[in-house]
């Protein structure tokens, strides 16, 4: 039986009280994945909620010809796949293991069941999906109105807020992102982010060493990003 501890960290599940979780776990099954390893596919049926016991996974779009947008990665205890347990509809975007990945699977019947008598896990559900939406929102904003600088900036900045490390004055980002991934997460051509790169080293802001992003000033860097 998979651990109820596990569950506690999880956003989806920490309202739950010990009984619940107990007989959730019940329902959880699980499965590894290897660097590189497709999860799922965009079309692909939409049969179960994954949530990421530990590694990271990455969400993408692809384009018939390679171009690839990242649209998210996710870390351990964050929850995906959502989308399509409610709707029923097909995958939406491609899942893909970015390191070892060890997830925990609940199937779309037991996922209707758990957030039909959860009135917590429901509404953590509904807060996903509109943080998700505002998300893409965000997206489309920056891809309008902010050129490959400022979307690159900003991207840095966020990115710095969710999996930096603090190493006296310099946040470290250590996510083995190559500057392919890192264009594709602004939409940019590795090219331009190479660029990109060259000059904020030029200004002291950003140096990358053996796929590790330290950022040297965080305030100047979201100056840039606006």
């Amino acid at each position: 039986m998979i651990e109820s501890y596990i569950l506690k960290k999880t956003p989806l599940m920490q309202q739950l009280d010990e009984v619940d979780l107990k007989q959730l776990s019940c329902l959880l099954s699980e499965r590894h994945l290897e660097k590189g390893e497709v999860l799922f596919r965009k079309g692909d049926p939409g049969d179960a909620l994954c949530i990421i016991k530990k590694g990271r996974i990455k969400i993408s779009l692809s384009s018939g010809v390679g171009d690839e947008v990242i649209l998210a990665i996710f870390s351990d205890t964050d929850f995906f796949g959502e989308m399509s347990l409610v709707d029923g509809e097909p995958r939406s975007a491609d899942a893909t293991a970015l390191d070892s990945v060890d997830l925990l699977l609940l199937r779309r019947s037991d996922f209707i069941s758990f957030i039909c008598t959860n009135s917590n896990a429901m509404l953590a559900v509904l807060q996903s999906l509109s943080r998700r939406l505002r998300q893409a929102d965000d997206l489309l904003h920056d891809t309008c109105f902010l050129n490959v600088s400022g979307r690159f900036a900003k991207k840095l900045v966020e990115l710095a807020s969710a999996y930096g490390r603090l190493d006296g004055d310099t946040i470290s980002i250590d996510l083995g992102l190559t500057q392919k991934d890192l264009a594709s997460m602004v939409g940019a051509t590795r090219e331009s982010i190479n660029k990109e790169l060259r000059v904020l080293r030029e200004k002291g802001l950003v140096t990358i060493e053996e796929q590790v992003i330290c950022i040297h000033n965080l305030e100047r860097l979201k100056r840039r990003a606006h």
